[in-house]
């Protein structure tokens, strides 16, 4: 069993996670700035289908990358190079959370664009009453829509699928996200063409931490180009981390790769002590 958070409950370690579904932690309590800031430096973050329970997770292990460890390939350091595409950082903070919950299918006619996730969370979430919650979770394959890539949540039995536009970024998350935004914690990394947002990513830095929640792209490689900003901006900032939470092949591919939650943990609490980085703009040399 899991335990019940009221608004004021701390957190229990993340040791009693559940290895089965790997890393449920806790369910309840709310989506307030002070909530989600005590969840990041402990290595938790929240995932849950809109309109249910807050579910708070800390898998092991933990997928990273490590910024100066990221792969460009050949085609996308052309891309990098040529210039064709802008990047900025909080410009629209809201409109790219908003691109990550858009409909996937939206985006897969006509070009090889659509919906990633920095991480990608694999569960479908049943939930029964509060007592039983942790009996009630059942695990499912990840739906790829055709594309190739795992989806982001998929929905409970009997609703939308990811394939028919299921997301897991509900009105609430965008609302407590924005916030955090609003105080200099939450980021946004955009992809523009042509004066038009194509795709980008969002996450929260803390210190020298930077925890990723999703990124999106209407046009190929447009997150991809969003991410390589950031690794290469983050390292010489000299961040530690990119929290990319639960793994993936896509992920794998980038350069990002699993270390043991102890581990995790252990770094996460050397870099969140560092002073934060309060001007979030990028070098304009970081691929000339």
């Amino acid at each position: 069993m899991i335990p019940w958070l009221s608004n004021d409950t701390p957190f229990p370690s993340v040791e009693r996670a559940l290895r089965s579904p790997n890393g449920l932690l806790a369910a309840g309590g709310n989506l307030s700035v002070p909530r989600l800031l005590a969840a990041y430096r402990s290595g938790i973050f929240p995932w849950f289908n809109p309109g249910e329970p807050i579910l708070w997770w800390c898998p092991d292990p933990r997928m990273v990358l490590i910024p100066g460890e990221l792969r460009v390939s050949r085609s996308l350091a052309r891309m990098l190079r040529n210039g064709r595409f802008e990047v900025r950082c909080d410009t629209v903070f809201e409109q790219v959370m908003r691109g990550c919950a858009a409909p996937r299918a939206k985006n897969r006619v006509g070009h090889p664009g659509g919906r990633d996730t920095l991480l990608i969370k694999p569960l479908a979430i049943r939930l029964g009453e509060p007592t039983t919650l942790a009996e009630s979770l059942v695990m499912a394959e990840p739906a790829d829509c055709g594309s190739g890539r795992p989806a982001a949540l998929p929905a409970p039995e009997g609703s939308a699928s990811p394939c028919q536009g299921g997301t897991w970024i509900g009105e609430d998350m965008i609302e407590a996200y924005c916030l955090l935004h609003q105080q200099g914690y939450a980021h946004s990394v955009e992809t523009w063409l042509d004066g038009k947002l194509v795709g980008g990513l969002y996450g929260v830095s803390i210190g020298r931490m930077f925890y990723g929640e999703s990124m999106f792209s209407d046009v190929s490689n447009a997150s991809k180009i969003a991410l390589a900003h950031l690794a290469r901006q983050l390292e010489r900032w000299r961040f530690g981390m990119i929290d990319c939470q639960m793994n993936t092949p896509h992920l794998a591919s980038l350069g990002a790769r699993e270390i043991p939650r102890s581990e995790f943990i252990a770094t996460l609490q050397e870099l969140i002590h560092y002073a934060p980085v309060t001007d979030w703009k990028f070098a304009s040399d970081l691929f000339t």
